[in-house]
């Protein structure tokens, strides 16, 4: 019987062709919508397989294993109608009318990344009521987004990395072919779509694969979450071929433009070739002529990751970039709290991260007591993805506070004009762009024992923040099993017209990106920068001829005099001035207006809290 995948239900013919690894198992049986049973032929490797005439799409089925009544839903189910625990549905993805035929794929250099969380980016928290919002976001000047885990999970509502179900879409959000539906869309905006999927551990509520086999899990490995995946174990070939199919099937079944790997500091696996490695492989031939991105989050930041196979790396596109978020946390509100204590926040620095991506790159990291990175001062900027918030680093301050509630709006405009017009690969956070209010703490639909451990897991996790770690705010912290916590992360998309402000300015500075060559070449080495003070900096973006030569001028504390001025960076031709292009301070950004910065009579003056876009311009004769 001709399969596409090696593992789930798929159907073939006037049927439904049914394969399962269970191996400590001498027997195992399907029934089919809680009647038929139908028992399945054992292969080689512990695979049990079985075709059945008269069934398809919508199928309800489970496993029963041994001589057990009980019933289990298929480790590699498509759908989950009533969640993990209920039983699995048969899906023929080939059913649903594609559209983008003519859909090339995405390639990293250009790209604006908007993350995104299906349950809270709308009040509805469906895939069709995200579909709605996408000319919003094309509008806006996205042109990829990233959605945070899909794959189901227990509970009502959850950030999705406790997910067990790997190639079911959540039921939360709604039916399979709703997410095609709003991929399908995405692609006739002329947006990409690509998944955080997450291979390092399991959910703790679920997760049948043990019962199947406990091969699936490592024993020699762990994770901060449990127990890791069994990659290099023994029996590891057929949990290496599930991860495969699952790559595959979520390139090929739902049409998406890449992954974002999370955690892969903790895929564990000393096999000859990495797991990585091999979902790079699988994940671009799956793709075929189409071009997709593959970004991986990495806490220890190896660049190794984004190195060529050839060259011994993992052949993935692009990495996240948490020293430019944490430096540029530190810099807008003072905060040096945990694993903030090893950055300044200093011009310097955030200089740096624009020229060089990771600031450590190998050094000594004090919160640590060890090095920190891997040397990568060869790679191109794009390959950077940069961030003022994202899911992880809004909620981990104690209440999920975003960074309009923690610094000025001044600093807030300057910082991210330093982000959307840098030569790294920017992201923004659901509802950035119109400064939402919704905070994002984190949040888990658990119960049962299960609930109060996560609740005093998250009491343990803030309290690595001396100022979180106090009674009086451990008391106050929000409950993360409780709907009500949940609910105050939902955006509120009124304000996308009560804020009009923020989202002009997020607009327009994506719209300076793309216009500008200089913006949106992210070239190597072709922007250099210079502190001006410890809390101001001068980023020269050069271009082929001096007078498109572009300078982004930040400050993020008092006016300040440069004068007398001896830094290279600000030199231009005797004929030429500089000229401001674009300003934070505009009045339509909520700001408060900006002089004349490079003034022959009075040298270089810098408003306070502010970025400034400058341009050549002819000097006038007198």
């Amino acid at each position: 019987m001709q399969r596409r995948l090696p593992v789930g239900a798929e159907v073939v013919g006037d049927g439904v062709h049914f394969r399962v690894w269970a191996p400590e198992h001498a027997r195992v049986a399907v029934v089919i919508d809680g009647e038929q049973s139908e028992v399945l032929t054992r292969d080689e490797g512990g695979y049990f397989s079985t075709w059945v005439r008269g069934v398809g799409a919508g199928t309800r089925y489970a496993y029963r294993l041994g001589g057990e009544t009980k019933l289990y839903p298929d480790p590699a189910s498509r759908f989950q109608p009533e969640g993990p625990h209920g039983t699995s549905c048969v899906i023929d993805w080939r059913g649903f009318a594609w559209s983008d035929a003519t859909w090339p794929g995405l390639t990293l250099k250009g790209q604006v990344i908007y993350e995104l969380h299906m349950g809270t980016f709308t009040p509805e928290g469906s895939f069709a009521s995200a579909r709605r919002k996408l000319p919003e976001l094309a509008d806006l000047g996205v042109t990829c987004i990233e959605v945070m885990p899909l794959n189901d999970f227990a509970g009502d509502y959850g950030w999705g990395y406790d997910g067990v179900n790997w190639f079911a879409p959540t039921h939360l959000y709604g039916k399979p072919d709703d997410l095609r539906g709003f991929v399908d869309a995405a692609h006739a905006h002329k947006i990409g779509v690509i998944l955080d999927v997450v291979y390092n551990h399991l959910g703790p509520d679920g997760n049948y694969m043990p019962i199947f086999s406990r091969d699936y899990l490592a024993r020699n490995h762990a994770t901060d979450w449990g127990q890791s995946i069994n990659y290099d174990g023994e029996n590891s070939g057929p949990v290496r071929e599930l991860v495969r199919a699952n790559v595959r099937h979520w390139i090929e079944e739902y049409h998406l433009d890449g992954l974002r790997i999370d955690a892969t500091q903790d895929i564990h696996d000393r096999s000859d070739e990495h797991i990585i490695t091999v979902i790079s492989k699988e994940a671009r031939d799956a793709a075929g002529t189409r071009t997709i991105i593959l970004v991986a989050e990495n806490e220890p930041q190896d660049t190794a990751l984004i190195r060529p196979i050839a060259q011994g790396g993992h052949g993935l596109d692009a990495v996240w970039n948490d020293d430019m978020h944490h430096s540029a946390l530190v810099a807008a509100t003072g905060r040096r709290e945990a694993y903030f204590t090893d950055y300044r926040g200093h011009a310097s620095e955030l200089v740096a991260a624009v020229k060089w991506g990771y600031l450590y790159q190998g050094q000594r990291y004090a919160w640590q007591k060890k090095r920190r990175g891997v040397f990568g001062l060869d790679l191109e900027p794009a390959r950077f993805v940069t961030f003022l918030e994202n899911h992880d680093q809004v909620a981990n301050l104690a209440f999920g506070k975003r960074l309009a509630e923690l610094t000025s709006p001044g600093r807030l405009r300057a910082l991210t004009a330093y982000l959307l017009l840098g030569p790294g690969t920017p992201m923004l956070f659901q509802g950035q762009e119109f400064g939402a209010s919704a905070r994002f703490p984190f949040f888990a639909g658990h119960t049962g024992e299960l609930r109060e451990a996560v609740r005093r897991g998250r009491a343990r996790f803030h309290a690595q923040f001396p100022s979180s770690a106090t009674a009086e705010i451990q008391a106050y912290l929000p409950d993360p099993t409780a709907r009500a916590t949940y609910e105050t992360a939902i955006i509120d998309w009124a304000e996308r017209e009560t804020h009009i402000t923020t989202l002009a300015l997020h607009r327009d500075l994506l719209r300076l990106r793309r216009d500008e060559p200089v913006f949106r070449a992210q070239e190597p080495r072709k922007v250099d920068g210079a502190p001006l003070s410890p809390h101001c900096f001068v980023l020269r973006f050069f271009a082929d001829q001096r007078e498109d030569d572009r300078l982004l001028v930040v400050n993020l504390d008092a006016d300040l005099d440069v004068t007398p001025a001896p830094e290279p960076l600000l030199s231009i031709d005797q004929d030429l001035c500089w000229e401001t292009l674009w300003s934070s301070e505009s009045v339509q950004y909520g700001g408060f207006g900006t002089p004349v910065i490079d003034d022959d009579a009075r040298g270089i003056r810098i408003p306070c809290q502010s970025a400034v876009v400058l341009a050549a311009k002819p000097r006038k004769t007198t």
